[in-house]
């Protein structure tokens, strides 16, 4: 490679670095949910022998649980990096992999092109070609889709394989360029068609003679390794997993109409959209039909292609896009397109295109007519370039947190039911329940026996009652049983209806429930939660403590299991106020708001409560509703310096005006740092606040919280120690100090 190659590759990476600047933030969403956020299998490295063993660690829902061993390992890692679910690492790992994926995609692209026609001009179209993958806004639906980077792996595995394969020949010997392969199969399945791919790269870039026969032998070694793993596959796929209840025929039907659209979308990708509402065809409509004439023309020009070495290039690309379409073609999902879908299969499509525009340049002008138009053809690529880089950036603010993504997603299909009840659910978390309503009533429209849904609308309709429209109570609770009914073995509907019970006094009966939410599923922990909630509502302390020891069996960090194994058995006020700090260090902002409400119904004058009300709404950037609660803590205890503290931080986040940090600021900070999982810079945050003030016991204590998050039982110790010495009284740290012993005596490491 020329170092002018060198210096262009490293730009197009920083232009794609650019492109994605403002991704590494957005939360996660949808089916991160129940694979990572939810998931405690991925909380601990101790864990990822488990993930090659065990495919029920790869979700806490039965029916998504499928064998991705890789994906689980790099989101545990992720974890641990960040001590928590800090989206940056789970994104920077990501953008990571993508990056390497454009380096090795140049190479292969290079390769090829250079076997039919040696050229300096190759490296060139390269460049270009990786750099259109890597600027183009349908990657960000894979590259910011948490659990999607299956598709990112699954694709670098098997460009690397035949990058490999084709570039050094001495590694087919010893079977090296295989390595990547099982990368990918160990990914997700559709690596699996990996032979076909390098079948049609031996017959269309290497052989000789008995072109088809040389290319088979080329691949048995892959196509062996492929039979392994995907056997493998099969053996570790739970029965429970249930990929699809749709018609097969219909969604096959549908299949080219959708691989029309995906191609539409290399040129204009203006209907990115993270659920689409595109139904199954069920008959020969006109949609049919133009898929139809779409394929016989993409097999016609695949046919046509292959008669001319010069026009190789074109058709594996075009090869490479039907092959790599099949498995989502054949194998009913529950979408009949998904964006994330197109990711492996532009890699093949980019290089067609690319080689066609290529051959269509030479044919329409002269040699003396290509140098001078070759700086305007460079131009007219940069200018394309930067117009798919915007649209990624455009798509990154889409993808920033969940009301952004859904609102688009109403959008660009609003008939889709599934994302009309999404967005309503954003609109509930910021208190909008008649806004929420709306949008589940009009996702009742297209989804009328939707369990979720129903939940839903038992939610919202719950808390309506709650604010004073008590007809709701009797729809809140119908709406909870007919979840049920719909979806009897589906542990959701059993835990969010005795989540209602729980706050309406009827704690026995969710006990029922929620015993029968954890038979369904025992990993999930929203039940195992609100179990240990229910029984110190019926006062049976000791079958709480039990139900935290179980809890801790499956996720030895739970916020409210430890704390009631820390507490003594009586849950007060105090009890309350304490699980609702630890919820929201642990970025629990829901949860720890209500756990402050259970402590505000004990005692209704209790300050602390509003201000963690207050830290838990600006955790959520609900800045009004942060102000509001702080406000009423310093109006029930004027002298609340945290209160006060925090009220100065909310609203000048709210002006955006320059903040000047004090003890109580970097004592703020800290505690930020902590929930967030950044435990070394939080402590580091502490320190700070000491230097202004050494007084400060909530420092100290926020550094035992630090060190007990890393298992640093000494240092953490000391610091509770220092704590308590400087306030007695000190609540907290006292519980922070008995953890620590405890877990010093087990020999927890």
């Amino acid at each position: 490679m020329q170092n002018k190659h060198r210096i262009l590759l490293a730009a197009v990476l920083l232009a794609v670095l650019a492109a994605y600047a403002n991704s590494f933030q957005n939360s996660f969403h949808f089916d991160d949910f129940h694979t990572v956020t939810d998931n405690p299998a991925i909380r601990s490295l101790s864990n990822i022998p488990r993930f090659f063993t065990d495919a029920t660690t790869f979700s806490v829902l039965p029916a998504n649980r499928t064998y991705r061993p890789i994906v689980s390992t790099t989101l545990a890692v992720d974890y641990a990096l960040g001590h928590s679910y800090a989206p940056f690492w789970f994104h920077v790992s990501t953008f990571l992999f993508f990056l390497v994926l454009i380096l090795v995609l140049y190479g292969f692209y290079c390769t090829l092109l250079d076997r039919i026609r040696p050229s300096s001009d190759n490296a060139w179209l390269a460049l270009f070609g990786a750099a259109w993958f890597g600027l183009h806004p349908a990657m960000a639906e894979t590259v910011n889709y948490v659990i999607q980077r299956g598709d990112l792996y699954c694709t670098l595995g098997c460009v690397t394989a035949l990058f490999l394969y084709a570039r050094y020949p001495a590694l087919r010997r010893t079977g090296l360029y295989l390595l990547p392969l099982v990368f990918a199969l160990l990914s997700k399945p559709p690596a699996a068609v990996f032979p076909l791919l390098l079948i049609a790269y031996v017959f269309f870039f290497e052989a000789q003679s008995r072109r088809l026969r040389t290319a088979f032998l080329a691949a048995l070694p892959s196509i062996g390794v492929t039979a392994v793993l995907m056997g493998l596959q099969s053996a570790m796929t739970p029965k429970s997993f249930t990929p699809s209840i749709i018609s097969a025929a219909d969604y096959r039907l549908t299949q080219p109409y959708v691989w029309l659209r995906y191609c539409a979308e290399l040129f204009l990708p203006l209907h990115l959209n993270v659920d689409t509402d595109l139904g199954l065809i069920t008959t020969l409509n006109l949609q049919a039909v133009l898929g139809l004439l779409f394929l016989a023309a993409l097999c016609f020009a695949i046919w046509f292609t292959a008669r001319r070495r010069t026009l190789y290039p074109i058709a594996y690309g075009l090869l490479w896009f039907a092959i790599t379409q099949l498995p989502t073609s054949l194998y009913p999902l529950s979408e009949a397109e998904n964006d994330h879908r197109m990711f492996f299969s532009f890699v093949g499509l980019i290089l067609a295109v690319v080689w066609t525009g290529a051959l269509l340049f030479e044919r329409f002008t002269t040699a003396e007519h290509r140098t001078q138009l070759k700086p305007a053809v460079i131009a007219v690529a940069v200018l394309a370039l930067i117009g798919y880089g915007y649209g990624v950036h455009v798509r990154n603010d889409v993808w920033h947190d969940e009301e952004s993504l859904w609102l688009d997603d109403v959008i660009k299909s609003p008939h889709n039911g599934r994302g009309l009840m999404i967005y309503g659910l954003t609109q509930m978390s910021k208190g909008a329940y008649p806004a929420a309503l709306d949008y589940f009533e009009r996702a009742l429209v297209y989804n009328p026996n939707y369990p979720t849904l129903e939940i839903n609308l038992g939610v919202v309709n719950g808390a309506m009652a709650d604010q004073g429209e008590s007809a709701r109570t009797t729809q809140a609770e119908q709406h909870f049983e007919r979840a049920i009914s719909l979806a009897p073995t589906d542990d959701t509907g059993h835990a969010y209806y005795a989540r209602w019970l729980i706050t309406h006094g009827r704690a026995v009966e969710a006990i029922a429930q929620l015993q029968n939410a954890i038979a369904l599923n025992p990993q999930r922990l929203m039940q195992r939660d609100l179990l240990i909630d229910a029984y110190n509502h019926t006062g049976d302390t000791a079958a709480a403590h039990q139900a935290a020891l179980s809890t801790l069996s499956v996720a030895p960090d739970d916020a409210a299991a430890r704390q009631e194994l820390k507490h003594p058995a009586t849950q007060d006020a105090t009890y309350w106020i304490n699980l609702s700090l630890a919820q929201y260090q642990q970025g629990q902002y829901q949860a720890s708001i209500d756990s402050a409400h259970h402590a505000l119904q004990l005692n209704p004058k209790l300050a602390t409560a509003y201000n963690n009300l207050g830290a838990a709404y600006a955790g959520m950037q609900q800045w009004d509703e942060a102000v509001r609660n702080e406000r009423e803590a310093l109006k029930l205890d004027p002298n609340l310096q945290i209160a006060q503290n925090n009220l100065n931080l909310y609203l000048k986040h709210g002006e955006g005006a320059p903040i000047t940090k004090t003890a109580d600021d970097y004592l703020n900070e800290s505690l930020t740092l902590n929930q967030a999982g950044k435990f070394e810079e939080s402590i580091a945050a502490a320190r700070k606040a000491l230097q202004l003030n050494p007084k400060m016991a909530g420092a100290w204590n926020n550094i035992a919280a630090g060190n007990e998050s890393l298992h640093r039982w000494d240092d953490a110790i000391a610091a509770a120690q220092k704590a308590i010495a400087l306030d007695p009284n000190f609540q907290l740290a006292k519980n922070n100090l008995a953890w620590s012993l405890s877990q010093k005596k087990l020999g927890v490491r």
